[in-house]
């Protein structure tokens, strides 16, 4: 691994999210990797001006696996979760009561599941730490998980597609209205965000697409004439602003009241018995 400066930082870039970043310098663990020990302390000495937490000198290789491997790890406990999503669809379970019950057990933090994995680190960190491996290295639990967690927007349109269905609609027929397009809930930050493959796999399919989100500009509409003449509504990103959406006030401006819930915005039995064909990733019966 060639490096052309003495020594680097390395964060956890899960947690250096938009919004954060000026607490995050301050506050957040550090992982520093140097050519050698003597450029490890001087940058540790130089951080700690600004760094309040642990600062940790290692070698760059280190300090690099670190920090892909902190991703990639995050990577495997959303895919797990996705896939326990996905066994609950197919058994007809709710995943919600089952991740909440699997978390009562000590030690366990079962991750939330959901309509895919964005951001810029998430989906290539995994990539990048078995990228430097020699041909001894036969990894399969990585690529595994970002196999499961990168077809999470397929399966958002496999779903969209039955929930029509089931309200006798054909997908290449509807207009379906997407809300969210950021990858990350309350953020403006698109950078492959799990909305891009999913809007274009209903766009091959032949539907109709119309986009929401407060947070970026190119899709700030008002709501309400996104979801005007709907024939479904997509929850793909947990804004603060979906949590409060009156469900009623929704289904009147709809031409078919269809709900698929990627980020358990709604709760399944309300949106039923306000009138929806409702189904949610992990919880479609």
């Amino acid at each position: 691994m060639q490096v052309n400066r003495d020594f680097y930082l390395v964060n956890c870039p899960e947690r250096v999210m938009p919004g954060k970043l000026i607490e995050n310098i301050r506050t957040m663990h550090r992982v520093v990797g140097g050519m050698s020990p003597e450029a490890a302390e001087l940058a540790v000495r130089f951080y700690r001006h600004v760094v309040e937490a642990d600062l940790d000198p290692v070698d760059c290789i280190t300090a690099e696996i670190v920090k892909t491997a902190e991703n990639a790890y995050r990577d495997v406990q959303i895919a797990f979760a996705n896939e326990t999503a996905l066994v609950c669809e197919d058994l007809g379970a709710d995943v919600w009561q089952v991740r909440e019950l699997v978390n009562k057990s000590p030690y366990r933090a079962d991750a939330p599941t959901g309509a895919g994995v964005g951001g810029h680190c998430i989906p290539k960190d995994s990539w990048l730490l078995l990228a430097w491996g020699s041909d001894r290295l036969n990894a399969r639990l990585m690529p595994a998980a970002r196999a499961v967690n990168d077809g999470m927007p397929l399966h958002m349109v496999d779903l969209t597609r039955e929930a029509l269905q089931e309200a006798r609609v054909a997908l290449e027929d509807a207009r379906v209205a997407v809300l969210g397009f950021a990858y990350l809930q309350n953020s403006d930050d698109t950078r492959n965000s799990p909305t891009i493959p999913f809007a274009e796999g209903l766009r091959r399919a032949g539907a109709e697409v119309v986009i929401h989100d407060p947070y970026v500009h190119e899709y700030s509409t008002p709501l309400a004439e996104t979801v005007q003449g709907a024939d479904c509504v997509v929850v793909m990103v947990r804004h603060d602003q979906y949590l409060e959406l009156d469900l009623e006030e929704l289904r009147v401006k709809m031409r078919h009241a269809v709900l698929v819930d990627g980020r358990n915005v709604f709760d399944k039995v309300q949106a039923r018995t306000a009138g929806f064909t409702y189904m949610g990733v992990g919880n479609t019966l």
